[in-house]
């Protein structure tokens, strides 16, 4: 028989929905901003030596959060210095949030932003056909690579678009998350297609040896209060099993037992802990800079 689970991700309304009901409920964007404050300046400090130009491409920048706090720190670096900010954005929903939050920043007067609707692999693509390789002082990947199809071959392409002095940035979740615990175990269940694999940071040192890359490894502590997933009914309890298991409906959807087996999985050490009543999953942070 068909099985009537499908990927979250063939319902791009309900995928942006558990998405930022995931930011909401979880303290990944105040990880990252802590890494961007804190070891981000270090990161960045020589990208732009010399340079009256500053190139930087976010690659899935979706709605600019992290983007323009990147760009904060690099205007801080390199006050004055002229900034081009590309940013390959498939969704268009979020291209608008990104634009509005450009429109309400007082601060980027230097900074040149151009947005492509694209994937990643459609940008390669297009950059292919047009024999264009243009040359980049940062790039950043945030929390994108379980989207394309090529994670190795991704990789090495925007290394090679890497100036002498550039560095590239990604983050994912790291391996010792409770996601590392729960896709290991059940991602084999969960209806994938081709639109998303599991991929965390400590699939990460393995690919980048065999390419030969030099990088530093960073591990940024997080957490996703998943409490309401436990309320039978719950509308946000449902929205976030459905981002856990990037299945639509999983809650209606999914065979009973591996739902049982699934909700038990996310109550026990290697996924959560319980804190004042709460069920807070391990949404742990795994920063990678590759060095050019």
């Amino acid at each position: 028989m068909a099985s009537p689970m499908r990927s979250l991700l063939s319902n791009p309304d309900r995928y942006l929905q558990s998405f930022r009901l995931f930011l909401e409920k979880s303290t990944e964007h105040q990880s990252m901003r802590q890494f961007m404050e804190r070891q981000l300046p270090e990161v960045i400090a020589s990208i732009g030596d010399g340079k009256s130009t500053i190139n930087v491409l976010s690659v899935g920048g979706g709605a600019g959060e992290m983007d323009l706090l990147i760009l904060s720190k690099v205007q801080a670096r390199y006050p004055g210095v002229t900034i081009n900010n590309d940013v390959i954005e498939p969704s268009a929903d979020q291209i608008s949030k990104y634009k509005e939050r450009v429109a309400q920043a007082s601060n980027l007067g230097n900074v040149k932003f151009t947005w492509h609707k694209e994937t990643a692999y459609e940008y390669e693509s297009r950059m292919n056909a047009e024999k264009k390789s243009k040359k980049w002082d940062f790039i950043h990947m945030i929390q994108m690579l379980y989207y394309v199809k090529d994670i190795p071959g991704t990789i090495r392409y925007f290394h090679s678009l890497l100036e002498s002095q550039g560095k590239l940035l990604i983050i994912l979740v790291s391996g010792n998350s409770g996601w590392e615990t729960l896709w290991k175990k059940y991602g084999s269940s969960f209806p994938l297609d081709d639109l998303c694999s599991y991929v965390s940071s400590g699939d990460l040192p393995r690919i980048l040896d065999s390419a030969g890359l030099k990088y530093q490894l960073y591990e940024l502590p997080s957490h996703m209060d998943i409490t309401s997933c436990f309320i039978e009914g719950d509308k946000d309890g449902e929205l976030l099993l459905d981002f856990l298991t990037e299945t639509c409906e999983f809650s209606k959807t999914a065979p009973p037992e591996l739902k049982r087996q699934l909700m038990e999985e996310l109550r026990r050490p290697g996924c959560s802990e319980s804190r004042d009543g709460k069920v807070l999953f391990n949404n742990n942070l795994g920063v990678i800079v590759i060095e050019p």
